[in-house]
Protein backbone atom coordinates (compact mmCIF):
# COMPACT_ATOMS: atom_id res chain seq x y z
CA UNK A 1 0.00 0.00 0.00
CA UNK A 2 1.03 3.08 -1.05
CA UNK A 3 2.32 5.96 1.36
CA UNK A 4 1.00 9.14 1.39
CA UNK A 5 2.41 12.59 0.64
CA UNK A 6 1.68 15.51 3.25
CA UNK A 7 1.88 19.56 1.66
CA UNK A 8 2.65 21.12 5.24
CA UNK A 9 1.96 24.71 5.83
CA UNK A 10 5.14 25.75 7.80
CA UNK A 11 5.76 29.34 9.67
CA UNK A 12 6.64 32.30 7.19
CA UNK A 13 8.47 34.03 9.83
CA UNK A 14 7.18 34.14 13.59
CA UNK A 15 8.45 29.66 14.42
CA UNK A 16 5.30 29.86 16.60
CA UNK A 17 2.99 30.37 13.42
CA UNK A 18 2.20 26.68 13.33
CA UNK A 19 -0.76 23.89 13.56
CA UNK A 20 -0.39 21.37 16.51
CA UNK A 21 -1.45 18.86 12.92
CA UNK A 22 1.46 20.26 10.91
CA UNK A 23 4.26 19.27 13.82
CA UNK A 24 2.31 16.23 14.82
CA UNK A 25 2.87 15.55 10.74
CA UNK A 26 6.55 16.35 10.49
CA UNK A 27 7.06 13.77 13.81
CA UNK A 28 5.24 11.11 11.94
CA UNK A 29 6.27 11.22 8.42
CA UNK A 30 9.11 8.98 7.23
CA UNK A 31 10.86 11.51 5.31
CA UNK A 32 11.01 15.56 4.88
CA UNK A 33 11.04 17.03 1.20
CA UNK A 34 12.48 20.60 1.76
CA UNK A 35 13.80 23.53 -0.39
CA UNK A 36 16.83 24.47 1.72
CA UNK A 37 17.91 21.71 4.37
CA UNK A 38 19.54 24.04 6.76
CA UNK A 39 16.48 26.39 7.06
CA UNK A 40 14.55 23.04 7.50
CA UNK A 41 16.39 22.29 10.33
CA UNK A 42 16.14 25.70 11.99
CA UNK A 43 12.12 25.11 12.33
CA UNK A 44 12.37 21.02 13.55
CA UNK A 45 15.13 21.66 16.06
CA UNK A 46 13.10 23.87 17.95
CA UNK A 47 10.38 21.58 17.93
CA UNK A 48 12.52 18.41 18.65
CA UNK A 49 11.84 16.30 15.27
CA UNK A 50 14.49 14.95 13.75
CA UNK A 51 13.83 13.08 10.63
CA UNK A 52 15.77 12.08 7.19
CA UNK A 53 15.65 15.47 4.94
CA UNK A 54 15.68 15.37 1.08
CA UNK A 55 16.43 18.58 -0.19
CA UNK A 56 13.60 19.15 -3.15
CA UNK A 57 13.94 22.66 -5.11
CA UNK A 58 13.72 24.03 -8.76
CA UNK A 59 16.97 22.73 -9.84
CA UNK A 60 16.71 18.99 -8.60
CA UNK A 61 12.85 18.83 -8.92
CA UNK A 62 13.32 16.00 -12.46
CA UNK A 63 16.29 13.55 -10.80
CA UNK A 64 13.92 13.85 -7.33
CA UNK A 65 10.30 12.94 -8.47
CA UNK A 66 11.63 9.39 -9.53
CA UNK A 67 13.06 8.66 -6.33
CA UNK A 68 10.13 10.31 -4.02
CA UNK A 69 7.43 8.48 -6.03
CA UNK A 70 9.32 5.22 -5.33
CA UNK A 71 9.54 6.02 -1.35
CA UNK A 72 5.89 6.35 -1.72
CA UNK A 73 4.92 3.56 -3.10
CA UNK A 74 6.96 1.34 -0.48
CA UNK A 75 4.38 2.67 1.75
CA UNK A 76 6.69 5.81 2.93
CA UNK A 77 4.87 8.61 4.22
CA UNK A 78 6.68 12.34 3.34
CA UNK A 79 5.69 15.77 4.06
CA UNK A 80 6.95 18.30 1.88
CA UNK A 81 7.56 21.78 3.23
CA UNK A 82 8.44 24.92 1.84
CA UNK A 83 11.53 27.71 2.89
CA UNK A 84 8.19 29.67 4.38
CA UNK A 85 4.45 29.23 4.12
CA UNK A 86 2.23 26.90 2.25
CA UNK A 87 4.20 24.66 -0.36
CA UNK A 88 3.87 25.21 -4.16
CA UNK A 89 2.51 28.90 -3.76
CA UNK A 90 5.61 30.68 -5.72
CA UNK A 91 7.48 27.53 -4.82
CA UNK A 92 8.24 24.11 -6.06
CA UNK A 93 6.16 21.27 -6.03
CA UNK A 94 3.85 21.29 -8.38
CA UNK A 95 5.58 18.55 -10.46
CA UNK A 96 5.51 16.53 -7.88
CA UNK A 97 1.88 16.81 -6.97
CA UNK A 98 0.60 16.40 -10.22
CA UNK A 99 2.99 12.73 -10.83
CA UNK A 100 1.38 11.40 -7.42
CA UNK A 101 -2.03 12.28 -8.39
CA UNK A 102 -1.20 10.34 -12.17
CA UNK A 103 0.34 7.75 -10.11
CA UNK A 104 -2.91 7.46 -8.10
CA UNK A 105 -1.11 7.76 -4.68
CA UNK A 106 -2.88 10.32 -1.96
CA UNK A 107 -1.91 13.87 -1.79
CA UNK A 108 -3.25 15.54 1.45
CA UNK A 109 -2.57 19.32 2.72
CA UNK A 110 -1.84 20.20 5.90
CA UNK A 111 -3.07 23.97 5.83
CA UNK A 112 -1.55 27.01 8.02
CA UNK A 113 0.16 30.16 6.95
CA UNK A 114 0.24 31.70 3.78
CA UNK A 115 1.58 34.92 3.09
CA UNK A 116 -1.02 36.07 0.56
CA UNK A 117 -3.86 35.34 2.81
CA UNK A 118 -2.18 37.13 5.81
CA UNK A 119 -1.27 40.04 3.86
CA UNK A 120 -4.99 40.45 2.11
CA UNK A 121 -6.50 39.85 5.96
CA UNK A 122 -4.63 42.91 7.16
CA UNK A 123 -5.07 44.97 4.08
CA UNK A 124 -7.66 47.19 4.41
CA UNK A 125 -8.80 46.66 0.54
CA UNK A 126 -11.39 44.29 -0.93
CA UNK A 127 -10.96 40.55 0.06
CA UNK A 128 -14.24 39.08 -1.89
CA UNK A 129 -12.25 39.02 -5.00
CA UNK A 130 -8.39 39.17 -5.30
CA UNK A 131 -5.82 37.87 -8.50
CA UNK A 132 -2.42 36.19 -6.81
CA UNK A 133 0.97 36.90 -9.37
CA UNK A 134 3.71 35.74 -7.15
CA UNK A 135 6.77 36.97 -8.15
CA UNK A 136 6.47 40.07 -11.67
CA UNK A 137 8.20 39.19 -14.39
CA UNK A 138 12.31 40.04 -13.65
CA UNK A 139 12.45 42.01 -17.52
CA UNK A 140 11.10 45.55 -17.47
CA UNK A 141 9.31 45.30 -20.53
CA UNK A 142 7.19 42.36 -19.85
CA UNK A 143 6.55 43.74 -16.48
CA UNK A 144 4.98 46.31 -18.40
CA UNK A 145 2.88 44.24 -20.30
CA UNK A 146 1.44 42.45 -17.52
CA UNK A 147 0.17 45.40 -15.59
CA UNK A 148 -1.33 46.40 -19.06
CA UNK A 149 -3.40 43.20 -19.08
CA UNK A 150 -4.74 43.02 -15.11
CA UNK A 151 -5.32 47.05 -15.13
CA UNK A 152 -9.22 46.08 -15.40
CA UNK A 153 -9.39 43.49 -13.13
CA UNK A 154 -11.75 44.35 -10.75
CA UNK A 155 -10.59 43.37 -7.25
CA UNK A 156 -7.12 43.28 -5.47
CA UNK A 157 -3.91 41.99 -7.20
CA UNK A 158 -1.54 40.68 -4.52
CA UNK A 159 2.56 39.98 -5.87
CA UNK A 160 5.62 39.09 -4.37
CA UNK A 161 8.69 41.12 -4.79
CA UNK A 162 11.87 41.19 -3.88
CA UNK A 163 13.62 44.27 -2.16
CA UNK A 164 15.95 45.18 -4.96
CA UNK A 165 12.64 45.67 -7.38
CA UNK A 166 11.05 47.24 -4.98
CA UNK A 167 11.14 50.77 -5.70
CA UNK A 168 10.85 50.41 -9.54
CA UNK A 169 8.02 47.75 -9.66
CA UNK A 170 6.09 50.39 -7.32
CA UNK A 171 7.20 53.06 -10.17
CA UNK A 172 5.31 50.51 -13.38
CA UNK A 173 2.43 49.86 -10.87
CA UNK A 174 1.90 53.93 -10.29
CA UNK A 175 1.99 54.69 -13.88
CA UNK A 176 0.13 51.49 -15.30
CA UNK A 177 -2.42 50.87 -13.00
CA UNK A 178 -2.83 54.71 -11.57
CA UNK A 179 -2.72 56.31 -8.23
CA UNK A 180 -4.67 53.38 -6.23
CA UNK A 181 -4.61 52.50 -2.40
CA UNK A 182 -2.45 49.75 -1.30
CA UNK A 183 -1.03 47.74 1.35
CA UNK A 184 2.83 46.97 1.41
CA UNK A 185 3.38 44.29 3.76
CA UNK A 186 7.33 44.19 4.65
CA UNK A 187 8.54 41.45 6.59
CA UNK A 188 5.48 40.01 8.00
CA UNK A 189 5.32 38.32 11.35
CA UNK A 190 9.34 38.90 11.77
CA UNK A 191 10.73 41.46 14.28
CA UNK A 192 10.66 43.96 12.36
CA UNK A 193 7.81 43.86 10.30
CA UNK A 194 5.50 46.77 8.66
CA UNK A 195 2.89 47.74 6.75
CA UNK A 196 2.62 50.72 4.79
CA UNK A 197 -1.44 51.74 3.76
CA UNK A 198 -2.48 54.61 1.88
CA UNK A 199 -2.23 56.14 -1.94
CA UNK A 200 0.30 54.85 -3.50
CA UNK A 201 1.90 57.98 -4.48
CA UNK A 202 1.90 58.85 -0.68
CA UNK A 203 3.43 55.89 0.32
CA UNK A 204 5.98 54.67 -2.64
CA UNK A 205 9.19 56.72 -0.65
CA UNK A 206 8.48 55.48 2.89
CA UNK A 207 9.66 51.85 1.25
CA UNK A 208 12.56 50.01 3.21
CA UNK A 209 14.48 48.70 0.38
CA UNK A 210 15.39 45.26 2.95
CA UNK A 211 13.46 42.37 4.00
CA UNK A 212 10.74 40.70 1.86
CA UNK A 213 7.60 42.15 0.33
CA UNK A 214 4.04 40.96 -0.22
CA UNK A 215 2.10 44.15 -2.39
CA UNK A 216 -1.74 44.02 -1.92
CA UNK A 217 -3.02 46.75 -5.08
CA UNK A 218 -7.03 47.75 -4.75
CA UNK A 219 -9.13 47.50 -7.04
CA UNK A 220 -9.81 51.01 -9.45
CA UNK A 221 -12.59 53.19 -7.87
CA UNK A 222 -13.73 54.94 -10.84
Amino acid sequence: MSGKLFVVATPIGNLEDITFRAIRTLKECDFILCEDTRRAKILLKHYGIEKPLISYFEGNEEKRIPEVIDLLKEGKNIALISDAGTPLISDPGYRLVKRCREEGIDVLPVPGPSAVIAALSVSGLETDRFMFLGFPPQKKGKRRKLLEEIKDFEGSIVFYVSPYDIREFLEEVLEVLGDRRVCICREMTKFFEEYLYGKLSEVKDKVKEKGEFVVVVGKQHY
